[in-house]
């Protein structure tokens, strides 16, 4: 399901579709109209769009505007407060009433100029790894429809991958950037803890495993957008990335295919990070294999911290979600998380303790290696209803753990992550290879995946 025509956006990045803007060869409006009608034109088949903003962007359109990305449009996912659109989480239990201001997020997200042209959709909370909510209805991979295009930020991946908008917001609290990366063919990086503005209410969690990104089709969209972001607001404690615009040095690059050998990943998967690992080794990179830096306690702890966040909104929606949240209208899998948490919530100190020092352990994992390297993803894009709401909770459990265990270390580490479309599945769907550096290293990442774009090129919808 593609959205690219011969408008004024082609099958330019937002870098070009700003350069244009500022040349004057196009006007802010033209991109925004050609934007509005490439989402009319594919959304009923994608549903991908939760609230469209549509005339407030064109206002917006009409004014002056500066920034590195100056009229360019994008879309913010469904768990931001954007003014004039409702606050729903992906769910049934929050009110369908408009915000009556946006987040301060999201006046970081839209600095560099860009106009937002509504929300996008999610799985209720966040909570899985599809985008299949009730309160909205599935939404498809434009690669395949019926298909997943992952979670939670599956509503905004699809947008740009379909060719509606270049840029999106995504944000990640176990894989929710960089898992929808991977099933729509995207480019995914989830920025170190702290790197852009919180989300409202992050403070609370005693593992701060939520962390604000976007999504784009290009790497140097990426990276022009953190370079601008910084510039509304600059994390003191973090080396700052500046802008990338060139591959940097040589590196030493560790990467691991598998959880175990009971576990192993798709034949597809597999072959992607090693494909990789040959091409890294011809531009003269140090590769070689190693052994997950995470043990099966870590993803055991990190289920009971991600069930815990599933009864706390359950439990005390009213009180920091929304005070006309209902409880009664969440969907049977957030219910069985929260369940399996006051089952087992005796052993939650203990496990929050643990992933509290699991960052000392991750770390130490670069003290040889600049960049660890592993499957974005165990297995290619599922068809809607593998992990859909509709299927029993134990069911959904044991299918998430064989889909995306390896996303969830850089959430309780706090380090950056970057996912690129570096692979394939024999059926022709994307395939992401995850990247990871040290704590406050986006750069790394950024200059080696400019290295990785210019030489091995990755497969697009309009292609």
């Amino acid at each position: 399901m593609s959205a690219f025509c011969e408008d004024v956006l082609g099958t330019a990045d937002g870098v070009e579709i700003a350069r244009r803007i500022g040349s004057g060869e196009i006007h802010a409006r033209e991109a925004i109209d050609a934007a509005i009608a490439r989402a009319e034109r594919v959304n009923p088949s994608l549903n991908a769009i939760a609230a469209p903003l549509f005339d407030a962007a064109r206002k917006q359109a009409g004014r002056s505007r500066s920034g590195d990305l100056a009229g360019v449009p994008t879309f913010i996912k469904d768990n931001e407060a954007v003014a004039g659109a409702p606050l729903l989480h992906g769910s049934r239990g929050l009110p369908n009433r408009p915000s009556e201001t946006s987040s301060p997020f999201v006046e970081q997200f839209l600095s560099p100029g860009l106009i937002n042209l509504g929300t996008t959709t999610m799985p209720e909370f966040g909570l899985t790894g599809t985008t299949e909510a009730l309160v909205y209805g599935p939404t498809h991979n434009p690669w395949r429809l019926g298909f997943s295009p992952g979670g939670s930020s599956g509503g905004s991946a699809a947008l740009v991958a379909a060719g509606v908008v270049p840029i999106a917001h995504a944000n990640d609290g176990g894989g929710s950037t960089r898992i929808p990366a991977s099933c729509c063919g995207l480019v995914g990086l989830k920025p170190s803890r702290g790197r852009l503005v919180d989300m409202d209410g992050a403070a609370l969690f005693p593992v701060k495993i939520v962390h604000q990104g976007m999504l784009s089709r290009s790497v140097r969209d990426t990276a022009v957008f953190y370079h601008a972001a910084e510039r509304h607001y600059r994390n003191p404690k973090l080396p700052e990335i500046g802008l990338v615009t060139h591959p940097g040095r040589r590196l030493r690059v560790g990467f691991f295919t598998d959880l175990d050998e009971a576990t192993p990943s798709h034949p597809d998967c597999v072959a992607a990070v090693t494909d990789t690992a040959k091409l890294l080794e011809s531009l003269g990179h140090s590769v070689e294999r190693v052994t997950r830096p995470f043990d099966d306690g870590f993803l055991e702890d990190f289920f009971l911290f991600w069930s815990m966040l599933s009864f706390a909104a359950t439990r005390f929606g009213t009180w920091f979600v929304d005070p006309d949240f209902d409880a009664s209208k969440v969907e049977d899998f957030t219910n069985g998380l929260a369940g399996y948490f006051k089952e087992n919530m005796q052993k939650a100190p203990a496990a929050i303790w643990r992933l509290r020092r699991f960052a000392h352990r991750y770390a130490a994992c670069f003290e040889k290696y600049d960049v660890l390297m592993n499957p974005t993803v165990a297995m290619p894009s599922p068809e809607h209803g593998y992990i859909g709401p509709e299927v029993p909770f134990d069911t959904v459990v044991e299918r998430l753990k064989w889909f995306i265990p390896f996303t969830l270390t850089q959430n309780v580490s706090g380090g950056p992550a970057l996912s690129l479309p570096l692979g394939q599945s024999e059926d022709g769907m994307p395939l992401g290879v995850q990247l990871a550096s040290p704590l406050g290293d986006e750069r790394t990442l950024l200059e080696l995946a400019l290295e990785i774009e210019a030489a091995a090129p990755w497969p697009r919808i309009d292609a």
